[in-house]
């Protein structure tokens, strides 16, 4: 059983701490490798290598910058296969969904590649008189990134292209459960041509997060994950003076009007829901059903969840994958054993491949939930689609708007005006009209609101240059020495 290691100095090395966690192959419920997870010692290791990489990484030109973005990209589309493989592998998603995630995180770096025209200041000639004035973007130093089990592949995309570009160097900690990606990320970096150093990888868990947090090199950090240990992250890393981005969790509401195309509408919530298992951040876990669109969307949603394949990478038919352990699985699986007053409509228990070894679940509907049950309360991360039903727009804007997340929402409908006032009035960081997942595109930025998000800055596009660089103004003049003189009173401007 082999070692995944750490990327330190443009290398991967051995773990030395002697602790290791667990790998596994989530569609056999079997150990497939290990991490050896990283000590503070190796965690500060690390940052120090970031941060003699930084003066020379930080001087190199803007065109030399995104020279290696280009070269990353070419060199992360020649491997999409491998790379979709290897995610399949460890994570469980099924290739094509795989190979869909990373097409969304090439996006990112073809953004990152703009840097040159994105990062430029402005300049005011003539501010007052013989006085010019201009503004500058200079990266912070090295920064970190956490980044969660769902997509080892995206997410650290989103960070660490415009993070590098910007002229800082970076140390990602990606999850112990899936983390073979970050470390190919991180070789095919520097084939592109980025100086050893000024990317690094280690492995592990709370331990080397906390590292992370409280290390006085490390001017930013990244985070996605979890509410609870977003808010943690936030709350620990500004105490320490570090400007910190933290997505939390979510719980995306569909609202469907009863003017909706009901097929469109069922479609749409089927794909939202359960690809990637649900183990998505954007992924679709409340259909708020309307009036009259209830009935018969809840019978076009049953009617296609019946037919989902669900199976393992390796199933070529396979579209729905396991989940990410048997802990998690158990867990979501949970909320199907005691659904209260809910009616479950389909129970992905009695799914024949749950009878066999990995972690599946199959894809669940439950019709009828009340807003205090735990099925609408919680995020549970897994293929579980909740209906809830009310009896008009109002309501629906109402159930959105008070939910303790604010990530994504959508709605369905023909009405042009319901859809405008829709966007206008919800409480929440992106918004689908007609669109399930409205997940942007890298040229804006991606995030929530509400306990979707802590700090100033969403992640990735044109909000993450700024996260990465602060903004320097000068103020320049080049006087005739003969009119110096000394003036004690508040500088002028005309």
């Amino acid at each position: 059983m082999h070692e995944i290691k750490h990327w330190l100095d443009g290398t991967a090395v051995e773990g030395t701490s002697g602790r290791r966690l667990p790998v596994w192959d989530p569609a056999t419920g079997e150990q497939q490798a290990y991490v050896v997870a990283a000590t503070a010692e190796e965690t500060a290791r690390a940052v120090a290598s970031a941060q003699r990489a930084y003066p020379g990484w930080r001087a190199a030109s803007l065109s030399r910058r995104a020279e290696v973005m280009f070269r990353f990209r070419e060199l992360v589309d020649a491997h999409r296969k491998e790379i979709a493989s290897l995610i399949s592998a460890e994570h469980g998603k099924t290739v094509a969904d795989a190979a869909g995630e990373l097409a969304r995180g090439l996006e990112n770096i073809e953004f990152a590649a703009g840097a040159p025209h994105l990062l430029k200041g402005g300049y005011s000639e003539q501010a007052s008189t013989g006085v010019d004035v201009y503004s500058i973007r200079q990266p912070l130093g090295v920064v970190a990134g956490i980044t969660p089990f769902n997509f080892p592949a995206m997410v650290p995309l989103w960070m660490l292209c415009n993070a590098l570009v910007c002229g800082n160097t970076f140390v990602l900690k990606p999850s112990e459960k899936d983390p073979s990606v970050a470390l190919m990320l991180a070789d095919l970096l520097r084939q592109a041509g980025l100086p050893d150093g000024a990317f690094n990888v280690v492995q592990g868990d709370r331990e080397a997060v906390e590292t992370l947090i409280d290390h006085p090199d490390v001017r930013a950090l990244s985070f996605v994950g979890s509410t609870p240990i977003a808010r943690a992250v936030y709350e620990r890393g500004t105490r320490a003076g570090k400007r910190v981005q933290a997505l939390g969790g979510a719980k995306n509401h569909m609202v469907v009007l009863p003017d909706a195309d009901i097929d469109a509408a069922a479609d749409a919530a089927v794909s939202a829901g359960y690809g990637s298992a649900g183990e998505r951040c954007m992924a679709i876990s409340v259909v708020v059903a309307v009036g009259a669109s209830a009935d018969p969307l809840v019978e076009a949603i049953k009617e296609r969840v019946g037919r989902i394949s669900v199976g393992p990478a390796t199933d070529p038919a396979a579209e729905m994958g396991p989940l990410i352990s048997r802990e998690h699985r158990d867990k979501v699986a949970g909320y199907l054993a005691e659904p209260g007053a809910a009616e479950v409509v389909v129970d992905g228990r009695s799914a024949p491949i749950c009878e066999g070894p990995g972690f599946f679940l199959g894809a669940s509907l439950v019709d009828k939930v009340p807003t205090d049950s735990p099925l609408y309360t919680d995020e549970i991360f897994g293929p579980v689609l909740a209906v809830v039903r009310v009896d008009s727009y109002e309501q629906a804007l109402e159930l959105v708007n008070d939910n303790e997340f604010g990530n994504g929402t959508a709605i369905f409908t023909r009405d042009g005006g319901a859809a405008r006032q829709f966007q206008y009035d919800v409480v929440c960081g992106m918004v689908g009209v007609n669109v399930p997942v409205p997940v942007p595109v890298a040229y804006y930025s991606f995030g929530g609101w509400k306990s979707s998000l802590f700090g100033d800055l969403h992640m990735y596009g044109p909000e993450g240059l700024q996260f990465y660089t602060r903004t320097k103004v000068v103020t320049s003049r080049w006087p005739d020495p003969a009119t110096s003189e000394v003036d004690l009173g508040f500088p002028k401007v005309r």
